[in-house]
């Protein structure tokens, strides 16, 4: 049976694996905010259940059966924040706790009414795909951490990080989320960046900047004041 643990611990797994993170123990205590041993049985079960295997040095890796579920539930996920922006008007950044609570409770039905509504493929209100991109794939579109921009340059806002609403919140007020233009002043010498949006000249943290994917977007004139 798989219940709305295992699920959570699959799509763990599946989302770390394609962020490009070595997915270890403690890597899901972290990412799922439990403890260590809470970690271990779950991992016992989804061993015996044939949806991970745990490898000698500690890795672990979904199986095909376990890689199924974990994509299924990544898709009902993305097409949950979907509907919640572009049906319901939920504000972009408070949709994947929502989605968080249920994706589990969808349907093949549902979902497929989802897909009908909304189309295929897409985006999700946090830049994000379906399925998550790493950050070398990232790279090969052309996007680059905003932490490691160039400054006396505008910027589109590509994806932000998303399991983080209260930062999430925070963009959103400075005036960065995805599809907004930013002009980047200057890199100062604490690291923080000097950044006008439409919200006016606000100042960024080095970590924050980390949370952010940009391109640059040809032939659009400076947001600079």
């Amino acid at each position: 049976m798989i219940t709305v643990s295992k699920e959570d611990y699959l799509k763990a797994i599946f989302e770390a694996e394609s962020e490009g993170e070595a997915v270890i123990s403690r890597t899901l205590a972290n990412w799922l905010k439990v403890s260590p041993p809470a970690v271990t049985m779950a991992l016992r079960r989804l061993t015996r259940d044939g949806l991970v295997d745990v490898r000698k040095d500690g890795r672990v890796r979904l199986t095909d059966e376990g890689r199924r579920i974990a994509k299924r539930i990544a898709v009902r996920h993305h097409l949950i924040e979907r509907m919640l922006t572009e049906i319901f008007g939920m504000p972009w950044y408070r949709t994947h706790d929502e989605a968080e609570r249920l994706e589990h409770a969808v349907s093949a039905d549902f979902e497929s009414l989802l897909v009908k509504k909304l189309g295929q493929g897409g985006a999700c209100p946090h830049g994000n795909f379906a399925i998550v991109d790493s950050p070398a794939r990232k790279r090969r579109r052309g996007y680059k951490l905003l932490s490691e921009a160039e400054p006396g340059q505008s910027y589109t806002v590509a994806s932000v990080y998303e399991r983080d609403s209260r930062l999430g919140e925070l963009f959103d007020r400075r005036g960065i989320r995805p599809g907004s233009e930013l002009y980047l002043r200057e890199r100062n010498y604490d690291q923080t960046l000097s950044i006008d949006t439409s919200a006016g000249a606000i100042v960024l943290g080095g970590p924050a900047a980390e949370k952010i994917w940009v391109s640059s977007p040809p032939s659009i004139p400076a947001v600079k004041r």
